[in-house]
Formats: structure tokens, C-alpha cells, sequence
């Protein structure tokens, strides 16, 4: 446990200690803002953050893997990896303190979004139960997104490299579940398969917290997600360390 809190508060401390970080809240928070009122956040007329929510999927599928790409391949590429590997620690401790300091950094892009919540307070009476369960489901979305993203940058030195592989990954979960999707699989794809594949997709899970149905299959959908992925990415670097 000592070996994971001290990856966990070294990896947190230097998202604060360079540029990285605020650009990305910046360009994080910009596009947050500016999408939600592309996307007629006052012409609905309704006080709710729906038009906040939406946008969460596509925006994560880039700015996630932004975080992510850093993790492991910016280690392998200094060789700092095998200094790391030389301390008293196991694989496993070191990817989750690195994994859960940088889902740390994405919860607290999302609290710095607390502006949009006293707007929609002041234009009415939301449904608080609404904005809670969006919240919590941006943040296991998030971390789906982080545990694809940490295995791509345990395979690569390239940051560059681990960033495309990542975005590829995640548009395919997050598009695996629209209707022109689903319609261009049914084509040649048995109901069955077509259906498997839907439910795969961030986008229908995440939808269905967002409107408020808090249900243990879109928990669990991402709980699984993120420890199969994390398992993923702690099995590569074991082999790499073996090797």
C-alpha cells in the first residue's frame, strides 16, 4: 500500500507541476462550456444540464487519451520505467497509483465545471438526483476512457502513437451504440451480434445514468471495463520488465 500512495502522489503532484495540466483544464473547460451552448443550452428553456451531459462522450474520447498518453509511454522513453521497477513496489501498485492520480486530475476537471450547476440554479429548480447521477456517470466514463488509455501508453514509447491508438479505441466504444451503427452492422450481422455490440458502447450505458436510472449493469459496465483494462496494461508491463 506505502508503494502505491507514493506513485499516487508523485504522478498527481506533477500534473500541477508543468503547463500540461492547466492547458488541458483550460481547453477542457472551454469546450465544455462552449458546446453545451452550441448546443442551445437557453433555447430549451429548461433548467437542466442535458446539454452539458451529452457532449461528455466525445469530448472524453479525445481529452482522456490526452491525459493517458503520458502515463507509461513518457517512462519507457526516459528509461525512468526500470528505476521505477527497481524500488520496492510490485507492477500492480504502480499502475493503480499512477491510474487513479490521473483519474483524480479528470474529477477534478469535472468539479471545476461547478459554474454550469449554479447557472442552471439560477435559470430554475433542477432535479438534483439529475445532475448527481450525470456527475457520477461522467466520472466512471471517465475512467473508462483512462484504464483504455493507460494500456495503449504501456505499448508504446511514442506518446503520439498512444494518443491515435487510444482515440481509435474509444470512438469504437463510444460509436459502437448509435443507430447508424447499429443499422450498417445489422446488414451483414445476426441480431444477436448486432445487440452484443450495442451494448458494449460507452454512449448507451452513460445515457442511461445521465437520465437518472442508476442500474448495477451500467455500474458494473464500467467497473469491468476499467479493471479489465488496468489487468491489461499491468500484464504488458510485467512482460516488460520480464523482458
Amino acid at each position: 500500500m506505502s508503494g502505491f500512495k507514493a506513485v499516487f502522489k508523485r504522478e498527481l503532484k506533477s500534473y500541477f507541476t508543468t503547463p500540461i495540466a492547466y492547458v488541458f483544464l483550460v481547453v477542457f473547460l472551454f469546450f465544455a462550456g462552449y458546446l453545451t451552448f452550441k448546443n442551445g443550452f437557453f433555447e430549451i428553456r429548461q433548467a437542466d444540464m442535458t446539454a452539458f451531459f451529452v457532449n461528455m462522450p466525445l469530448l472524453f474520447a479525445f481529452l482522456v487519451p490526452a491525459t493517458a498518453m503520458r502515463l507509461w509511454a513518457e517512462e519507457r522513453k526516459t528509461g525512468s520505467i526500470e528505476l521505477l521497477f527497481t524500488l520496492p513496489i510490485t507492477v500492480m501498485q504502480a499502475v493503480l497509483g499512477k491510474f487513479f492520480a490521473a483519474w483524480v486530475f479528470l474529477i477534478i476537471a469535472l468539479a471545476l465545471t461547478f459554474p454550469m450547476v449554479i447557472t442552471v440554479f439560477y435559470l430554475g429548480r433542477p432535479d438534483l438526483g439529475l445532475i448527481i447521477t450525470g456527475y457520477l456517470g461522467s466520472i466512471l466514463m471517465a475512467g473508462g476512457f483512462l484504464a483504455v488509455g493507460c494500456f495503449f501508453s504501456a505499448l508504446s514509447k511514442n506518446q503520439v502513437i498512444s494518443f491515435v491508438l487510444s482515440v481509435v479505441a474509444c470512438a469504437v466504444l463510444v460509436f459502437a451504440g448509435v443507430p447508424t451503427t447499429m443499422n450498417y452492422l445489422s446488414t451483414f450481422l445476426p441480431a444477436g451480434l448486432v445487440t452484443a455490440v450495442g451494448n458494449m458502447s460507452f454512449e448507451a450505458h452513460f445515457e442511461s445514468i445521465q437520465k437518472g436510472v442508476l442500474e448495477l449493469r451500467d455500474v458494473s459496465y464500467f467497473l469491468f471495463l476499467i479493471v479489465g483494462w488496468v489487468a491489461a496494461c499491468a500484464i504488458v508491463l510485467e512482460e516488460r520488465k520480464a523482458g
